[in-house]
Order: C-alpha cells, then structure tokens, then sequence
C-alpha cells in the first residue's frame, strides 16, 4: 500500500513538473486561433449549403426526366398492349365469321 501512494505521489509530481514545461498561449493568440476557427468552420458550412443546393437542383432535374422517361414508356406499353387487345378482338371475330 504504501508503494501505490509513493507511485501515485510521483505520478501527480511528474504531471506537475510536465505542466510547468508547456508553453500556453497568450490570450491574444487564443482569441485569433478561435476567430480562425469560427471562420474556416463558416466557410466550410457555406461551400457544403452551396453544393447540396447544386446537387439539389440536378438531383431534381435528373428525377424528373427520369419520371418523364417512365410516364412515356407507360404510355407506348399502353398503346402497344391495347393494339395487340384490338388484334385479337379482330382476330377472334375472324375465326367466328371463318366457321
């Protein structure tokens, strides 16, 4: 036991002695360190508002062509498939009138 106060003793000494060797900034700098970060996170913000708004707008256009593209697939199939409706009415009609 007394071992482990003796190590925790020198432990704390050795913090002690470590924070008297950093070197803390001046309060100046801490102010202009802060501002630069303030800033740069600003700017980061802006540049990331102003490319989700770009991808945004060509997210949307590509949507909607994509949209336009399957409305007009939907039709011809519809086309297409009341044609062939048609074909076989006219078909089935055909073989009545044929026996």
């Amino acid at each position: 036991m007394a071992k482990e106060q003796k190590q925790k003793k020198h432990f704390f000494k050795d913090f002690k002695a470590e924070l008297k060797r950093v070197i803390w900034p001046t309060s100046k700098q801490v102010v202009n360190n802060t501002i630069a970060v303030i800033v740069i996170v600003l700017i980061t913000a802006a540049i990331v508002f102003i490319l989700d708004l770009i991808f945004d707008v060509f997210n949307s256009y590509g949507i909607n062509r994509i949209k336009a593209r399957i409305k007009s697939e939907e039709n011809a199939i519809e086309i297409t498939d009341s044609a062939e409706e048609k074909i076989e009415e006219g078909n089935l009609i055909e073989e009545d009138i044929q026996e």
